[in-house]
């Protein structure tokens, strides 16, 4: 073998220390694939964005940092930057309205780039997951099989797969894969996850950080140039609160028209309900009065008359009785 060869070649030599530990040196090859990555963002993100970045940047060791782009500066500025810190890729976060979060991955100075809404973002801090992984590692990239059906998501995956994938033998990683990438299409969504890939039975367990992007164009050449595609299904950040506004002012206006007609109800004077002809069916008629009136005052019957006298012997003779005189 010539001495390139053997340069390449990968050889474990396991030595014995003291106490019986082992430990093993791993003597790597040559770095040919110098993919570099560039993240950084511009003015105006709030602290989970930076929070995010800085989980990406301990989680893919060929990434490189810079400083924050200012806002007025154009999109084009970001090749030179990359060119400047002699990286091929990048990630550029860009900040709108302290509120919106978009993603920029490109592949710089040619291109293909594409443009994200990042959304549901939980970094690694926030999540307090229970996986972990060794710092340098290099990671699996697992794709959803909808990435292969698509064009798009073919050259999406191709993008993803230079950008997130650690270089072999890259100086500042370690040999050993532990943790798992996650790329899966869903809602029309790329959702990425990381996890741990635990040795005893090869189970995953979540790590973090954890993202939504939301596709809304891929462009031709490195931040900028001609479409080659545009999400149908895309809708803007400003689109959506402005139709929750209005959602919210219809229902509002309902309520108010309901409040006037229960006022104007209130208001209305009853209607007095015409007779009806079925109610004087159970009315009796009242009796008969005389015309003439009188102005003297009855006789007395002689009926009444013999009673009292009958009643008032009665009680004579019940009192005498009681007297004894009878």
């Amino acid at each position: 073998l010539g001495k390139s060869q053997c340069r390449a070649a990968v050889t474990r030599v396991e030595i014995d220390v003291f106490f019986n530990f082992h430990v093993l040196f791993v003597f790597q090859g040559k770095w040919k694939n110098k993919e570099r990555v560039l993240v950084f963002s511009s003015r105006g993100i709030n602290f989970r964005t930076r929070h995010l970045m800085q989980d990406l940047k301990t989680m893919m060791p060929h990434s490189k940092a810079d400083t924050k782009m200012d806002r007025k500066d154009k999109l084009f500025v970001v090749n030179e930057v990359c060119e400047i810190k002699n990286c091929n890729k990048c990630i550029f976060f860009e900040a709108k309205k302290n509120m919106d979060l978009y993603m920029w991955v490109s592949n710089v100075p040619h291109g293909p780039s594409a443009k994200f809404l990042v959304q549901n973002v939980h970094t690694l801090a926030e999540l307090k997951m229970t996986g972990n992984c060794l710092k340098g590692s290099r990671p699996l990239l697992s794709f959803d099989p909808k990435f292969d059906k698509e064009p798009h998501y073919a050259l999406l995956k191709e993008l993803f797969t230079q950008t997130f994938s650690t270089p072999q033998y890259h100086p500042k990683s370690q040999p050993f894969v532990d943790h798992v990438l996650t790329f899966t299409i869903a809602d029309k969504r790329i959702w990425f996850r990381n996890y741990q890939i635990i040795e005893e039975d090869a189970s995953l367990v979540e790590i973090g950080p954890r993202f939504v992007l939301n596709l809304i164009k891929i462009f031709q050449g490195s931040f900028g140039g001609p479409t080659l595609y545009e999400n149908p299904h895309f809708q803007s950040p400003n689109m959506c609160r402005r139709l929750m506004r209005m959602e919210k002012a219809a229902r509002q206006k309902e309520r108010q028209m309901v409040k006037e007609i229960r006022l104007e109800k209130r208001k209305e004077v009853k209607e007095v309900l015409t007779e009806d002809v079925t109610d004087d069916v159970f009315v009796t008629p009242a009796e008969e009065k005389p015309k003439e009136v009188e102005h003297e005052a009855p006789r007395p019957s002689k009926s009444k008359k013999k009673k009292k006298l009958k009643l008032t012997e009665l009680k004579k003779r019940t009192l005498l009785k009681r007297k004894g005189l009878r």
